[in-house]
């Protein structure tokens, strides 16, 4: 039988996985890429969001994947390293870290992403077969649909179902319920102007607003 935890040693590996997780979560690579090119702030255009989404609105399709690869692979790449040395469940409260960092971001005054692209990555790192099912649900809802948000929202509800009943991940299922229930929380406005049949679609360009904090949000990751 193994040797119970002692949470008086263990508890600072935790905050450490997590302070991990939240630094490499919180760089904010929308801004970044989007400056590097030229193209001022992103948060004063589109929807003043950091995200893939608000990216493409610029036009640039590299930018915006590159906002997308980067968005991701933060979230990999938090998971795996802690995991390669701690353990998977480690790995897990690193994954937490990455996402809570995108989507309170201290060097944005905590005014990140919606979560979506550093959701995924996350599930990349800790379980691939799931990542590559919820990358298709994704698709296929926006295919469908051709909205980002339903496509986020259909995509993270069913994350945690198939973690549990599917894959029998139970740990794994748990985390992303929490990721979920934050992703959602960050989507409230898009779920009211889903309901009201307001929300824009994908590929709908938006002007610039003079101030981002109160423009609005149209799913972006």
């Amino acid at each position: 039988m193994p040797d119970p935890i002692s949470w008086e040693f263990a508890w600072p590996y935790y905050l450490a996985a997590l302070a991990f997780g939240y630094l490499l979560g919180s760089i904010p690579f929308g801004l970044i890429v989007t400056r590097l090119a030229g193209l001022g702030d992103i948060r004063q255009i589109g929807s003043g969001n950091i995200g893939t989404t608000n990216v493409l609105r610029t036009g640039r399709k590299s930018l915006a994947a590159a906002t997308l690869v980067g968005d991701a692979l933060k979230g990999t790449v938090a998971v795996l390293i802690v995991g390669t040395f701690y353990g998977q469940e480690m790995a897990l409260i690193a994954g937490l870290g990455a996402f809570l960092g995108h989507l309170f971001p201290v060097w944005l005054k905590f005014r990140g992403g919606k979560g979506v692209a550093t959701y995924l990555g996350i599930l990349l790192g800790v379980f691939w077969p799931m990542f590559l099912l919820a990358a298709a649900i994704w698709v296929a809802m926006a295919f469908a649909f051709r909205y980002s948000s339903l496509s986020a929202l259909s995509m993270s509800l069913l994350t945690p179902v198939l973690l549990f009943l599917v894959f029998h991940h139970a740990q794994m299922a748990e985390l992303f319920v929490v990721l979920t229930v934050l992703l959602w929380a960050k989507h409230h406005e898009n779920i009211g102007r889903l309901l009201r049949g307001q929300e824009s679609k994908i590929g709908s360009k938006s002007k610039p607003v003079p101030d981002a904090a109160a423009a609005s949000d149209n799913g972006d990751t």
